[in-house]
């Protein structure tokens, strides 16, 4: 099954898919300056935690191989400026703070373990962990399909909220992935998709990606989503996640939290599915999750024509759901069920 590639490293920079243009154009777009590279993280040319957290990978990567820096002190100052910059970019998905953790620790081991003035050896070091990432994100993506395929039912249909497919990870996808292996061994499945308003993922990206694999979806507006989970005999509802809490209370896109609670009121198992990259043991629960608020256009218009008059918009980007309306988390070491705070660290090992 051919999956989308949304973001790869190149000899002429990092080259990603700009999702903003999506499905009406399929535009490339390739970074040669980090700031840029971050710049699109904020502004959503890319996004999905995952595919933050590889982009950041190869964003530091990026600044660190084409640092003029002469000596390993000055590229010490300018590494953490590009960590920081990349830190600035999107506040809720934790993967983007795994990654720069990742190689800020990798900074620190090369330099412990190079000579002074090595910096050649650092950055060639640098650019080969951006790519291995990259590998354990679609590595990640195979093993929660797998793990999750047998969750959903033979025949029938699942539903999905926002995209948390391969443009989300740059592997198959989370909660995607989990369909997509699922329909590869067999399953008869129709995917109901809820537009996700304002920005509208699963009517662009979600519907896209399912339209170009051939697996059957129908596109739903997210007000019709308790109306299907009532009559729509939906057998089971997979998403993905952008922070997991140490108790499992899940942060996703904006909207995954009432379709969790109608979920539980219909009697249909609610699963999240997400590397544990994304998993933050630091934090005992949801509340402690930062959540990203974007701007009020967003809501007030629609593809740059104003649909409301100018008054005030909210436009908080994810919603939290809590532990006990979730049947499972699904990641590339397992199936994590409650209570969560000892199944969680056991996957996290």
């Amino acid at each position: 099954m051919r999956t989308v590639e949304p973001i790869r490293w190149t000899a002429e920079g990092v080259v990603l898919l700009d999702q903003r243009r999506l499905p009406a154009e399929v535009v490339h777009l390739t970074y040669t300056d980090y700031h840029e590279l971050a710049a699109a993280i904020k502004d959503m040319v890319i996004r999905g935690a995952p595919a933050i957290g590889v982009t950041a990978a190869m964003g530091i990567a990026l600044g660190v191989s084409r640092s003029r820096a002469t000596t390993v002190d000055q590229l010490r100052a300018e590494f953490s400026d590009i960590c920081d910059t990349f830190a600035r970019t999107r506040p809720t998905a934790v993967d983007l703070f795994w990654a720069i953790e990742r190689f800020r620790k990798k900074f620190d081991s090369l330099v412990r373990n190079a000579a002074q003035n090595n910096l050649e050896s650092i950055k060639e070091a640098f650019v080969e962990e951006a790519l291995a990432v990259h590998r354990e994100r679609q590595a990640a993506d195979e093993a929660i399909g797998k793990f999750g395929a047998n969750l959903l039912p033979a025949n029938g249909r699942v539903m999905t909220q926002c995209n948390a497919g391969a443009l989300a990870t740059g592997g198959i996808g989370t909660a995607l992935g989990v369909i997509r292996i699922a329909v590869e061994t067999g399953h008869k499945i129709e995917v109901l998709v809820p537009e996700t308003r304002p920005y509208l993922q699963g009517a662009r990206l979600t519907a896209w990606e399912l339209h170009e694999d051939k697996i059957p979806l129908t596109l739903i507006t997210d007000n019709m989503v308790g109306h299907f989970l009532k009559t729509g005999s939906v057998g089971a509802i997979v998403v993905g996640a952008d922070r997991i809490a140490a108790n499992g209370d899940t942060a996703n896109k904006i909207g995954t939290y009432p379709m969790a609670v109608l979920a539980r009121e219909h009697g249909v198992p609610f699963f999240v599915a997400a590397p544990v990259s994304t998993l933050d043991l630091s934090i005992s629960s949801g509340e402690q999750i930062p959540i990203e608020q974007r701007a009020s256009a967003e809501v007030t218009h629609l593809r740059g024509v104003r649909i409301a008059p100018e008054v005030a918009a909210a436009n908080p980007a994810f919603d939290v759901t809590p532990a006990r309306l979730i049947a499972a988390i699904i990641t590339e070491n397992g199936v994590a069920r409650a209570p969560y705070e000892e199944s969680l660290k056991k996957m996290a090992k």
